[in-house]
């Protein structure tokens, strides 16, 4: 049905036009064959988020994970306050044991009363040519969450025709990596909704790592645990958070993450 309605979807802006092309030529994935559409669309309109299973065709979310899993270019992302420290993987693998306890406990003390992220990270441009000349398995991923048929998809899913294209991420949450709780509303980045794709296979909840949905009262209303190939998507704004992964998980939780927007240019 998704790729049904982006057949009939028209070349109405640049942000759009631009993206054909590319798709056409780098169709190096696909969605999933078994969407249940009515159903995704139905869990979205009713309580602003929805687990689409399967998002992928075959392999194809085991050849993303294969891909980033082999990339050596990771930052470690963390802030302290309005301020963003980025440092790279190789980087932070020559600090001694002194130097980590201290950036530690400088994390976890304001992660108790404040916002406070700590994860890695390998960016994707937003830049369309840039994402084409780069040619890596991640950016053809993101540039294919803006194709005709995702976005059409998202369109019926969310009942948002202003969305038009999408930027991304891969993230990896290791031991003592998290995300605070926040809604990601920022102004100006024309924000309709997140999406996180799964790539972390066999996790278990009590390892950390959960996509948390926070009500009014400070509860939780509804937790995600990360699935292989699920892709979460929720309304923004939302309040949401990742929860602290522990010791006990034996590889990073893996993820492609990211927001649909509206894009103007």
């Amino acid at each position: 049905m998704g790729l049904l309605y982006a057949s009939r979807t028209g070349i109405v802006n640049k942000c759009k036009a631009a993206r054909i092309d590319w798709y056409i030529m780098a169709n190096m994935f696909s969605l999933g064959r078994s969407i249940d559409v009515a159903r995704a669309a139905n869990s979205f309109r009713s309580d602003g988020r929805v687990e689409i299973l399967n998002f992928l065709g075959a392999g194809e979310a085991d050849m993303l994970r294969a891909h980033l899993l082999e990339r050596v270019d990771w930052t470690l992302v963390l802030n302290a306050g309005d301020k963003v420290y980025e440092i790279p993987r190789v980087q932070f693998e020559q600090f001694d044991e002194a130097r980590r306890r201290e950036l530690d406990q400088r994390v976890l003390s304001a992660a108790r009363e404040g916002f406070q992220y700590r994860y890695e990270s390998i960016r994707v441009s937003d830049d369309r040519s840039d994402r084409q000349n780069s040619g890596t398995i991640l950016d053809q991923f993101v540039e294919f969450m803006s194709s005709p048929p995702v976005l059409g998809l998202l369109s019926e899913i969310s009942d948002r025709s202003a969305i038009n294209f999408a930027d991304g991420q891969a993230t990896a949450y290791s031991s003592g990596h998290f995300l605070t709780s926040h809604d990601d509303d920022v102004a100006g980045k024309g924000r309709h909704a997140a999406y996180v794709l799964g790539l972390a296979p066999q996790w278990r909840a009590e390892w950390g790592g959960l996509l948390m949905f926070h009500n009014e009262n400070g509860n939780i209303s509804e937790a995600f645990a990360p699935a292989m190939g699920a892709l979460r998507l929720f309304s923004v704004p939302a309040l949401h958070s990742v929860s602290y992964v522990t010791p006990m998980a034996p590889e990073p939780r893996l993820s492609v993450t990211g927001w649909f927007r509206t894009c103007t240019e």
